[in-house]
């Protein structure tokens, strides 16, 4: 690597790390001298660091291109605790604070500075930047360049005019998540087809994946806040804004520290909700996916979804927000039927071309593959990815608690018949009706009670009925009628099934067992050790106290993975406080004596 005792110094004396991860050593030398990167790296993988530590070891200034205010100021400020000379220039500095901001850039002053997509294209900005030392530009959350995405920002189409303009400076894009076809975008539209593309692992071992049959969605969500997560952050993803308002008073009424977030409310209202959660321990954020691109919080501790997302790129991009610190996290979603008939009704309606509309069709069919697998999810995201041959992660509901398959024909050929046989004009509800032999008003007004197909499911309950009909859709099967709110209809596969040509596999619902709260271990000196409990409280009400006074989140001053560590380890000298992760020189310096005397305190 180009000048590598000084990288491992800069790595070790500023980030406090002792190591670096996966491919970062070849990232960080390719940039580090000239050349240009698409990197694919996961959430929490350390994509950050691939850009800040070749800011530092090149002459000049890195722009960072950043789509969001929250998260380029938070990063400002992670980084100005290290002793980085960062800043940033967005719509929320004064006009004198930003030209000082610009003055800084002229004179050299600056290690990294953040500026969002639009500004950046501005004449006088880019004139700016002609005048002055740049070290490199990075492109963060690359994939808002593709128009198939579920993040396209417009802006992010103009920012091949870097190439155009400053044909010598090294330019690093990089995304947690990118499909081939995305990957393609990004390349072709940000004009860098002669970078070199670096792709990590996309799997996220400290997550675990879950998918429940729903049921009673805020019941379930709430089960698993109790038994897993009771006083933990997490984020709830809901599709529109009433059930995020209703979902986050829901949950507020049992006791959790719930607040919403979506475009609908106020500015202000959004930022201060932003703000707490994202400075305080223990709040959960009901959001639309509104929230999230870029949020930097570490310590999240799951991300629940009571509504099906649009595709495995956004499922994957939303629960790769939790454990970015690299501890344990759940991602965990309810699902039924109506997730199913809503998302392809919102295809259809869309105003997209039919092109457009076959693209989300298909990504929807993956996502739906992999909430109806019987087998290991990771495995099943990895291979969406390109990452073929991973063995099963033993982590994900399925290989915990696997389910049973069955022999499903006769049960999906009653169900095709009953879609047949009552016009193709009504839901599964009251096909279900018909199936099990109740005679309700609308039964008996549509004489259904009539039909040879009336009472012939009679044996099977209403939850296996739910679940046939879920993945018959699923399946292809039979499909939503559009133009009849809420009916199923059927589609040319639906024959092979009827005539007894084609054998139908279902998976049974399972019921998921509760799992206990995960204790928190680290290693010190070679040894896994869990951290003092109450010692551990302390630290995060010391850094809670001096966050707070620095109006700064929480784990800007140390991350939950540092103050675990500090707590097992019970350092009594600086050396031995050096000793640990995520403190590095700076850190050492401000914060050292408090926490030797907040640790001899608590001996004594």
């Amino acid at each position: 690597m180009a000048q590598p005792a000084r990288a491992l110094e800069l790595l070790n004396s500023v980030f406090g790390h002792d190591a670096f991860r996966g491919n970062q050593t070849e990232i960080i030398s390719h940039i580090t001298t000239g050349g240009d990167a698409l990197v694919l790296m996961p959430t929490g993988g350390g994509k950050s660091l691939c850009y800040q530590l070749p800011a530092l070891l090149r002459e000049g200034t890195a722009i960072v291109v950043s789509p969001l205010i929250a998260l380029m100021q938070d990063q400002v400020a992670a980084l100005t605790q290290l002793g980085v000379k960062a800043a940033f220039l967005n719509s929320t500095l004064s006009a004198p604070d930003a030209w000082e901001v610009e003055q800084s850039l002229l004179k050299g002053e600056l290690d990294l500075l953040y500026v969002a997509p639009e500004r950046l294209m501005m004449p006088n900005m880019l004139q700016l930047i002609t005048r002055s030392n740049i070290a490199l530009f990075a492109i963060d959350e690359a994939h808002c360049v593709s128009q198939w995405g579920h993040d396209f920002r417009p802006e992010y189409l103009q920012l091949s005019v870097l190439h155009e303009k400053f044909p010598d400076v090294p330019r690093i894009a990089l995304t947690a998540t990118a499909d081939p076809q995305t990957r393609g975008e990004i390349i072709t539209r940000l004009a860098l087809q002669e970078a070199h593309v670096f792709v990590s692992s996309f799997d996220r071992p400290n997550i675990r994946y879950t998918i429940v049959d729903k049921q009673d969605s805020r019941k379930q969500l709430m089960r698993f806040i109790q038994e897993e997560h009771a006083g933990e952050s997490g984020i709830v993803y809901c599709l529109s804004r009433k059930k995020v308002d209703e979902t986050a008073a829901w949950l507020t009424l049992q006791g959790v520290k719930a607040l919403p977030y979506h475009a609908g409310m106020e500015a202000s209202a959004r930022s201060t909700n932003q703000a707490r959660f994202q400075r305080d321990d223990g709040i959960v954020i009901v959001a639309t996916i509104a929230f999230g691109m870029g949020i930097d919080k570490p310590d999240v501790r799951y991300v629940a979804h009571l509504d099906l997302p649009k595709s495995i790129e956004a499922y994957y991009q939303e629960t790769g927000r939790a454990g970015r610190d690299g501890e344990p996290a759940d991602a965990w979603m309810t699902y039924g039927l109506g997730d199913v008939v809503q998302q392809r009704r919102m295809i259809a309606e869309s105003e997209g071309s039919e092109a457009y509309k076959r693209v989300c069709a298909a990504k929807l069919d993956a996502l739906l593959g992999l909430a109806e697998t019987a087998g290991c999810r990771r495995v099943r995201l990895l291979e969406y990815f390109g990452e073929t041959g991973a063995a099963a992660c033993g982590n994900c509901d399925n290989c915990l608690d696997p389910p049973q398959t069955w022999d499903a024909t006769e049960a999906a050929q009653k169900a095709l018949s009953a879609i047949y046989r009552t016009g193709q004009r009504f839901g599964a509800m009251h096909l279900i009706d018909v199936l099990r032999g109740h005679t309700t008003q609308r039964v008996v007004q549509c004489n259904h009670n009539q039909l040879s197909v009336f009472g012939v499911g009679c044996d099977t309950d209403d939850a296996t009925w739910r679940n046939v009909f879920r993945q018959l859709v699923a399946l292809g099967y039979a499909e939503p009628d559009h133009e009849a709110y809420g009916a199923l209809k059927l589609t040319a596969a639906s024959r092979g099934v009827l005539r007894r040509e084609v054998r139908v596999e279902m998976r049974h619902a399972v019921t998921r067992k509760a799992r206990a709260q995960k204790i928190r271990r680290v290693i010190v000196d070679g040894a896994v050790v869990a951290p003092d409990a109450q010692l551990l409280d302390k630290l995060k009400a010391w850094r809670y106290t001096e966050a707070q006074a620095q109006s700064v989140p929480a784990y800007v001053i140390f991350h939950d993975r540092t103050l675990a560590g500090i707590a097992a380890a019970q350092p009594q000298t600086l050396d031995q406080l050096a000793a640990i992760s995520g403190i590095g020189a700076k850190k050492l310096e401000r914060y050292g004596a408090a926490i030797l005397a907040l640790l001899q305190g608590a001996q004594n």
